[in-house]
C-alpha cells in the first residue's frame, strides 16, 4: 500500500481549490519552509496568465481551501507563495499510515521500467585499485534504490578482458612458468606483477613483442592452449573480484561480469552498419564517427574511431556493440553507466552515434552518471607513498582495523567474532557512506580518521543513531507503538514527522538526478531531529497517549535509518 507523502497530498488540495476558482493549470510545488510546514508555489505564474495581483490569487487560493482538512492555517507570503500548517490530527495520522503500511508506504513508481547500469570495471589480471572505489559504490546504491522503487535491473560489469596485452602477459607465462596458488588474493598480485614484466619485457624485447603480437593472433583464431590460458587468466581475476565485492558488500557477482570479449563477434557488423547507415566514413585509414561540435585543440575534428587502421577495434566498437545489444536484447528503458567524469566526450561521442544509426531510440535516455576523484591529503589523486594507486583491498582492511579500535572504545565487552563483524559493518559502512555523501561529481578527500568519528556526518553516526533508537524501544520492553489521533504535539515531534514523511520523495529525487548524496542529506538530517526530539521530549516516562505516540515515532525512525543505510549498501546494527 502507497502513503502519499503530505507534499504530494498538500499539492493536490491546493490544485482542487485552485480549479474551483477557475485558475488555469495552477501545478503547485510543495516544499518544506522554515516558515510554515510548507509553501506552496504556482500562483505566481498563474497570475500571470490572468494578468492579476499574484497576491490576490494567492489570498483567493487560501480562501478556497477546504475548511475541514488537513491544512490547520494558511496564508500569503512574499510576492505570492501559499504558507500551510497542518492539523496535529492529519500529522499523526500520517505517523500511523506509514508506520502500518509495508515498505513504510513507500511506492513503486519504477514498475515495469528496465534499467540496465553498467559499473565497476576493472580489468582482469590487474588488482581493484582506490579509483574502481566510486563506480562500485555508486552503482551499487542506484541498483537498490531502483529496485526498491520497484524497477527492474540488469547490473553489467563491463570488465576488461581482450586486447594485444593478454597476448602479451599468455607468451610471458609460457616462457616464464611459475608456481600455481590457490589463494584468489596471492593469485592477483602474481599476475599483476606478471603483468608488469610482461609489459617491461614487451616494450624493451622486439622479438619477444613479436611472440606477444603472434599470441594474439593466435588467440582471436581460438587456438586451444591459449584460449585455455586466457580463460584460466579470466576466472582467477574473477574469483578475487568476487572476493572485493564480497567484502565491500555490494551485489555485483560472477554472472554480472561480462567482458569485452563477449563482443568480438558483433564488433564487424557494427561498423558495417555504421558504414552502410553513412553514420561513419573511412579516414586516413580507420573506420570514423565525425560530429559538428567536437573537435580538438587544434581545430581539427576530433572523431570516435570505430576501427582503427590496422583493423583492430578499441573500446568505442565494443560499447556501441554493448548498448546495441542492452537496448534490443535485453530490452533496457534507461542506460546507466557509471563511470568517472574524464570519459564524459566518449560518452557523449558514443550515446550520439548510437541514435544516428538507430540504436538509442529518443524514449530510451542513456546516461553517463559521472563522478570525481578520490584525493589523498595532499589534494592530489589518492596513492601511496611510493607514489602507487591504492590497492582496494588494503583500502578496505584498514578502514575495517581502524574502526575495530572505534568499536572497542566505545562497547569494551564486545570481543572476538563479534567484535570483528561489528567492525566490518562500521569500518565498510563509513568507507561508503564517505562516498555516498559527497555529491558524486566533485572530488573528495580520503580521511580515515574524520569518516570514522562518531560526529558529524558520517556513516558511524547514523549507525549510532539507528542503534540508540532500538536501545530505546528496547527498554520499552515490547509496548505497542500505538498512534492517538487526538493527543497534541510538542514542536519536536511535529518536525520529526514531517521529516519522516519525506523519505519517499528523497529516494525520488535521487533517482531523477542519480545522486546518492540526497539520501545520504536526508538520513543525515532525520538523525538530527530525532535527538532533538529526544531531547525535548521523554518517551519512556511519558505517559499516555503521548508514550504511544513517541513510541511510533521511535519505531518509525529506526525503520527509516534502517531501510535509507541499506538503499546505501551500509548495515544497521542494533547495537555499537
Amino acid at each position: 500500500m502507497t502513503v502519499p507523502s503530505l507534499a504530494s497530498s498538500l499539492s493536490d488540495t491546493v490544485t482542487a481549490a485552485a480549479a474551483r476558482l477557475g485558475l488555469p493549470d495552477l501545478a503547485p510545488q510543495v516544499r518544506r519552509s522554515e516558515h510554515a510546514d510548507f509553501q506552496a508555489d504556482g500562483v505566481l505564474a498563474a497570475a500571470r496568465l490572468l494578468r492579476r495581483s499574484p497576491r490576490d490569487v494567492a489570498a483567493e487560493v487560501v480562501a478556497a481551501l477546504p475548511a475541514d482538512g488537513p491544512v490547520a492555517a494558511a496564508g500569503v507570503a512574499g510576492p505570492g507563495f501559499v504558507n500551510l500548517d497542518l492539523t496535529d490530527r492529519a500529522l499523526l495520522a500520517q505517523l500511523a499510515g506509514r508506520l502500518a503500511a509495508p515498505r513504510l508506504g513507500v511506492g513503486t513508481p519504477e514498475a515495469g521500467v528496465v534499467t540496465v547500469i553498467d559499473y565497476s570495471q576493472p580489468n582482469i589480471a590487474k588488482e581493484m585499485h582506490v579509483g574502481h572505489l566510486r563506480s562500485t559504490i555508486i552503482g551499487d546504491a542506484l541498483v537498490r534504490i531502483l529496485e526498491h522503487l520497484g524497477g527492474t535491473v540488469v547490473r553489467r560489469n563491463h570488465i576488461g578482458d581482450w586486447g594485444t596485452q593478454f597476448g602479451m602477459l599468455i607468451q610471458y607465462q609460457v616462457e616464464h612458468p611459475a608456481p600455481q596458488t590457490t589463494d584468489d588474493a596471492a593469485t592477483m598480485r602474481r599476475l599483476a606483477t606478471l603483468y608488469r614484466q610482461a609489459r617491461s619485457e614487451f616494450d624493451a624485447d622486439p622479438a619477444f613483442a613479436d611472440r606477444a603480437r603472434r599470441r594474439v593472433v593466435a588467440l582471436q583464431a581460438g587456438d586451444p592452449a591459449t584460449v585455455a590460458a586466457w580463460r584460466d587468466i579470466v576466472a582467477e581475476s574473477t574469483r578475487y573480484f568476487t572476493d572485493v565485492y564480497d567484502r565491500l558488500g555490494v551485489r555485483l557477482t560472477g554472472a554480472d561480469a561480462v567482458g569485452e570479449s563477449a563482443y568480438n563477434t558483433a564488433l564487424p557488423d557494427v561498423a558495417a552498419e555504421l558504414e552502410r547507415r553513412a553514420v561513419a566514413v573511412t579516414s586516413d585509414g580507420a573506420l570514423c564517427v565525425f560530429f559538428d561540435d567536437v573537435r580538438g585543440p587544434d581545430g581539427d575534428p576530433t572523431p570516435l574511431i570505430v576501427r582503427k587502421r590496422d583493423g583492430g577495434f578499441g573500446y568505442a566498437a565494443t560499447d556501441l556493440a554493448a548498448l546495441r545489444q542492452r537496448v534490443a536484447e535485453l530490452h533496457a528503458d534507461r542506460l546507466l553507466y557509471v563511470v568517472d567524469a574524464r570519459q564524459a566526450l566518449h560518452f557523449r561521442m558514443v550515446f550520439d552515434t548510437a541514435r544516428r544509426a538507430g540504436w538509442l531510440p529518443s524514449a530510451v535516455p542513456a546516461v553517463h552518471v559521472a563522478f570525481g576523484t578520490v584525493l589523498g591529503p595532499d589534494g592530489r589523486p589518492f596513492k601511496t607513498r611510493a607514489g602507487d594507486t591504492v590497492r582496494l583491498v588494503d583500502l578496505l582492511t584498514e578502514a575495517v582495523d581502524r574502526a575495530r579500535e572505534v568499536v572497542a572504545a566505545k562497547n569494551p565487552g564486545l570481543t572476538g567474532a563479534a567484535l570483528h563483524e561489528r567492525a566490518r559493518q562500521v569500518g565498510i559502512g563509513a568507507v561508503k557512506y564517505a562516498d555516498l555523501a559527497t555529491g558524486r561529481t566533485r572530488d573528495y578527500t580520503y580521511d580515515p580518521q574524520r569518516m570514522l568519528a562518531l560526529t558529524g556526518n558520517t556513516g558511524v553516526y547514523l549507525q549510532y543513531a539507528h542503534a540508540r533508537v532500538r536501545s530505546i524501544l528496547a527498554r520499552a520492553g515490547g509496548a505497542d507503538a500505538t498512534v492517538d489521533p487526538t493527543a497534541a504535539l510538542e514542536p519536536a515531534e511535529r518536525a520529526l514527522i514531517l521529516d519522516l514523511d519525506a523519505f519517499a520523495d528523497t529516494l525520488t529525487e535521487v533517482v531523477a538526478g542519480y545522486e546518492p548524496h540526497r539520501l545520504c542529506a536526508y538520513l543525515y538530517r532525520l538523525a538530527q531531529t530525532f535527538t532533538a526530539f529526544y531531547e525535548r521530549c521523554p518517551v519512556l516516562r511519558a505517559e499516555q497517549p503521548w508514550r504511544g505516540n513517541r513510541l511510533a515515532l521511535c519505531r518509525l525512525t529506526g525503520d527509516t535509518l534502517r531501510i535509507g543505510l541499506g538503499l546505501l549498501g551500509i548495515d544497521a546494527p542494533d547495537q555499537l
